[in-house]
């Protein structure tokens, strides 16, 4: 962190009395920050004056990238925009591209994707809440939420072989279907998640420091986070009951019994709260799909020319040679319609949506994101005004900024 002085500096020195501002640079790297971000804070005395982000300081271009890669070698980029919950990212850029098409998932697909959501969900919340009670002193919260984190990598690694960039969708379907070890350590997740969760909550949900930081913090109205296109758990915890996974079903949600959780402060300790009840109602949504997932195949049929086909169809048959052949080994993908989509999900951090144009060729003539971030790390400067410079990271910290979905 820098400060300029030159102001007051020049003030001394003519004598004048009157209150100066100091400029502080938050970040880009920064303890409380957790990635690459750069906020400019005005600041007068302890006091916020005033704050402005700087969007797109972490610049990966990965909207032109999705203009250059085809629809599947383009699901490794959606890992780095959100680093946190990269298999929500797959899930959603599949979504999309599925929409452009036309493809109908099979009801194991839905069922799979959902569940991989779902932990992808939880994930984040785990080091969003982890974040913010280590940011405002809670340390061992922080470790509680990072040891299940690690359990859910365990269970990702098993199913794909990767912990962090899963890559896991594929057009039509997923790259590895679940196997009996996969559906039981899920099983075995469902079943010891909620006494963490539990000795989580006593830990940090009343405690007296942690409250006080965060109750009357960056408060954000109703009417302000409608205004000012807040999604997901920001807007959620001001009193909006949107949901798209309740408004907009998509996957395998319509069969599912959850709650959509609200709140109606619109604090850091409110968005706090949305977080830890939207877990439990996760867990609820796991359970249900891991006890009833269909049989069947996990893909579309290669009669799609879209999905890979099996091992046994690429070594029994020669059109599962084909396609296994055009889609992986020639890297020629496959010719999309000259049409137009846009396809959302919930992401944990609230509506991610992917707006795809095709020109007939076997990429997308345009490519762009509507990413929640970047929403909510321009609702900063508003919340964060008039209050004290150690209300930064618990400001910040509740609306779990990625630095990657900033990228514009």
């Amino acid at each position: 962190m820098a400060i300029a002085t030159t102001e007051f500096e020049s003030a001394e020195r003519a004598g004048h009395s009157k209150d100066y501002h100091w400029t502080l640079n938050f970040g880009p790297q920064h303890p409380a920050t957790h990635t690459t971000l750069r906020i400019v804070l005005t600041l007068d005395g302890e006091r916020v004056v005033d704050a402005q982000p700087e969007m797109g300081y972490l610049h990966s271009g990965f909207e032109k990238l999705g203009e250059h890669l085809t629809f599947n070698q383009y699901v490794t980029v959606t890992d780095r925009m959100n680093y946190i919950s990269p298999m929500a990212n797959n899930v959603a850029w599949h979504c999309a591209v599925e929409k452009l098409l036309g493809i109908d998932l099979t009801p194991r697909c839905r069922y799979i994707r959902t569940i991989v959501a779902e932990l992808a969900r939880l994930s984040d919340h785990l080091l969003s809440n982890g974040a913010v009670g280590l940011d405002t002193g809670a340390f061992t919260f922080f470790l509680y939420a990072f040891y299940q984190r690690e359990v859910i990598y365990d269970i990702f690694e098993t199913l794909c072989g990767a912990r962090f960039t899963n890559s896991y969708t594929r057009v039509g379907g997923v790259s590895h279907d679940f196997t009996p070890l996969v559906v039981q350590k899920i099983r075995d997740f469902v079943k010891t998640f909620p006494k963490t969760l539990r000795d989580m909550e006593h830990l940090l949900t009343r405690n007296r420091i942690f409250v006080d930081r965060t109750q009357g913090v960056g408060v954000l109205s109703k009417a302000e986070a409608i205004g000012r296109g807040a999604t997901g758990p920001v807007a959620r915890a001001s009193g909006v009951t949107r949901d798209l996974r309740k408004d907009e079903p998509y996957l395998a949600y319509e069969d599912f019994d959850f709650q959509v959780c609200c709140a109606v402060a619109g604090d850091c300790y409110a968005r706090y709260c949305v977080r830890m009840q939207e877990m439990r109602e996760s867990l609820k949504i796991i359970a249900q799909a891991i006890e009833n997932l269909p049989a069947g195949a996990a893909n579309v049929g290669i009669d799609q020319r879209a999905a890979l086909p099996t091992k046994k169809q690429v070594y029994s048959t020669i059109e599962g040679t084909i396609s296994h052949f055009e889609l992986s080994m020639s890297n020629r993908g496959f010719a999309v319609p000259c049409e137009e989509s846009y396809a959302a999900t919930e992401a944990p951090n609230g509506e991610l949506g992917f707006y795809i144009v095709g020109d007939g060729g076997e990429s997308a003539y345009r490519a762009r994101c509507r990413p929640p971030s970047v929403l909510h790390f321009a609702l900063f400067p508003h919340l964060i005004r008039g209050h004290t410079l150690s209300d930064v990271v618990a400001v910040l910290g509740s609306l779990n900024i990625i630095a990657a979905e900033l990228d514009r």
